[in-house]
């Protein structure tokens, strides 16, 4: 992937003296008396991004009911990359990553600004790696079709940090854990993916049936609750031996690995939420948790 404009990022000083009015309660990142909670959810469709429907209906309600954050940061399944980068542009582009939806998706543009300079400290938080100042991606629809639903004024900086797709399950819980001061101050973090995701076993004949799923996918979205609710993240690492049905859960990463960072980020005293537990098209779940 392109990584232009890296050496005006590297030059910096003037563009980030020029944006310290816009950003101030960045620049030394204090903690607020209140910790922010860490939300997974499941995105499932893209048409969840304009349809008013019990999904979306449950992010508008997260939305109003926790503090408003200084910023969001999404980790989205949909931006898969070889290292690890977080958009650093102060307006991130509304990025169609989708094909075959009706035009009125395409339209949608939601013009939250980023922050260039929450962008450096949380890339100076990670040490485990080098982390890229992205200026090509934006927001993808892992991110807008919810935070829209959440922030429909988009009047909150929105971030995305990418996935190390080369990288195993543990390189991103641990990676994950160098974000936990993040969430006393300000910043609300979110993972967008699936718990179960199996595009290639969709059952298209049951897309209107509701909470139609495969008995494997039943059982593997009980046994990821299970697992979340009992803080054994490390049969949560290493899915893959939970079960033979793991490997239709997750026939690829990608929707997963969003998981692993919001449980990386749970502490000892977080209660634990499930919400909008229902299975789609057999093949997918669009459980989502709120820890903390």
């Amino acid at each position: 992937m392109e990584r232009k404009n890296f050496i005006k990022l590297t030059l910096g000083g003037l563009a980030v003296a020029s944006l310290q009015p816009l950003y101030s309660w960045t620049k030394n990142l204090k903690e607020d008396d209140q910790k922010l909670p860490v939300l997974f959810i499941g995105h499932g469709s893209p048409m969840n991004g304009i349809e008013d429907n019990e999904f979306s209906r449950t992010w508008t309600k997260f939305g109003k009911e926790i503090p408003k954050p200084k910023a969001v940061l999404v980790i989205s399944a949909h931006w898969l990359t070889n290292g690890t980068h977080i958009t650093a542009m102060d307006n991130p582009k509304t990025i169609h990553d989708f094909g075959g939806f009706p035009q009125e998706l395409f339209n949608v543009q939601y013009p939250a600004k980023g922050d260039p300079i929450l962008a450096k400290t949380t890339s100076e938080l990670i040490t485990s790696t080098n982390v890229g100042l992205d200026h090509d991606w934006g927001l993808d629809h892992g991110t807008w079709t919810v935070v829209r639903h959440m922030y429909p004024n988009a009047d909150i900086p929105v971030l995305q940090l990418s996935i190390d797709y080369n990288k195993p399950a543990q390189y991103h819980y641990d990676l994950a854990k160098q974000l936990a001061s993040l969430r006393k101050k300000g910043v609300l973090i979110i993972g967008s993916g699936n718990m179960v995701h199996n595009l290639g076993m969709i059952a298209w004949d049951k897309m209107q049936e509701p909470e139609y799923g495969y008995d494997w996918a039943i059982e593997m979205n009980s046994i990821f609750k299970d697992k979340i609710a009992n803080g054994d993240h490390n049969a949560l690492i290493n899915f893959e031996k939970l079960n033979a049905a793991a490997k239709l859960a997750i026939p690829t990463p990608d929707h997963y690995f969003p998981l692993l960072y919001n449980i990386a980020l749970q502490d000892d005293n977080d209660e634990i939420q499930f919400f909008n537990d229902k299975p789609v098209a057999g093949s997918l779940t669009m459980t989502s948790v709120k820890i903390g």
